[in-house]
């Protein structure tokens, strides 16, 4: 069989596994047809617009994941975690803001961090500035919300980075948090793997065929991942546009409102979907006059206390080494907030 029929089997099957993502839109549309047939149209039509508009975006960012994955970039991270621990809690946090991981597929390289007894301090900074942004997320963000709140978020995830890494490390020094770490975290799995050996990177990866199968793997299984998440997130704004009474929203996270910016750290915690599920609904609440501060605090302090983070490291870590990545996540939401409401103006 040849590699293009195997990898259209391999889309084949992805396509027919429906996962959560696809089966909420699923169920959404089946509900408004039920319910209000006019709606389900206009959503249908919104949520197609809003996807064609922002097909450019998304195609540079499938092409960015996949070039990071075929080409052996993503192990470079693992550098990160040599020298001193100032220098590692730079680094460390300077790599989660750019390197390719979502919140959940850093789990396995921190677990193989932890196991490998890679200093708490400086695996918090790279924890919690990992899942706010990455390269294909920067893309969209621009894409959704323009260059000043893409650079604006970048600043943050780096920011409560270096704000959690230091704070851990000075707790620690003075001997808070003596045995952090869970007995049973494993080696890591296979993200433990590239930490441990960081492999060659080959820049021009298409000379080799392994390689080139690794990108096209890559770009249908990011395809797939960013389709149904802003599938869903569209079509939640076509619902939130249509229902949500724009002067209720704007009194309680609009400009004027001076409690916005907490408001939307507190509610980021249990109402954050996804990264890139984020930025399409933050894009409606911003139209409706939510505050630009606000904006930016539900996205960092929610990205960071998502559901599937957050169960991640709560199986990692004890139980106060988990608070305190909780509070870590809220204060950096809330900083990250002020400082760029005061930057929109």
């Amino acid at each position: 069989m040849s590699n293009l029929q195997l990898t259209m089997s391999d889309f084949g099957n992805r396509v027919l596994r429906l996962d959560r993502a696809w089966l909420a839109s699923a169920v959404v549309f089946a509900g408004l047809a039920a319910i209000s047939p006019e709606q389900a149209k206009a959503s249908a039509q919104f949520t197609l617009e809003n996807l064609i508009a922002i097909a450019p975006y998304l195609l540079l960012a499938i092409s960015i994941a996949a070039y990071a994955k075929a080409s052996g970039a993503d192990s470079l991270i693992a550098r990160a975690f040599t020298g001193r621990m100032s220098t590692m809690i730079l680094f460390a946090a300077l790599f989660g803001g750019l390197s390719p991981f979502c919140s959940c597929g850093v789990i396995p390289l921190i677990a193989a961090l932890l196991a490998m007894g890679v200093p708490v301090p400086a695996v918090m900074a790279f924890w919690l500035s990992s899942p706010i942004i990455d390269p294909s997320m920067f893309v969209l963000t621009v894409g959704t919300l323009g260059l000043d709140f893409a650079i604006g978020k970048t600043i943050a995830a780096v920011g409560i980075g270096l704000l959690g890494g230091f704070a851990t490390h000075f707790v620690m020094s003075r001997g808070g948090f003596a045995d952090p770490i869970r007995d049973d975290i494993g080696n890591g799995g296979c993200g433990g793997a590239k930490a441990r050996n960081p492999g060659q990177v080959v820049w021009a990866f298409w000379r080799q065929s392994e390689r080139l199968r690794a990108f096209s793997r890559e770009a249908l299984t990011t395809l797939l991942f960013l389709a149904k998440w802003l599938t869903l997130a569209f079509l939640l704004e076509s619902l939130m546009v249509r229902y949500v009474p724009a002067d209720t929203v704007a009194s309680v996270l609009g400009a004027g409102s001076a409690w916005a910016i907490p408001t939307a750290v507190l509610v980021g915690v249990p109402a954050y979907l996804n990264g890139y599920a984020a930025l399409p609904l933050v894009a409606g609440l911003l139209k409706i006059g939510v505050a630009p501060g606000a904006g930016m605090a539900f996205m960092v302090a929610g990205g960071v206390t998502s559901i599937p983070a957050a169960v991640a490291v709560y199986a990692l870590v004890k139980r106060p080494m988990f608070i305190w990545y909780i509070a870590l996540s809220l204060t950096g939401g809330l900083l990250s907030g002020i400082l760029f409401q005061l930057y929109a103006g």
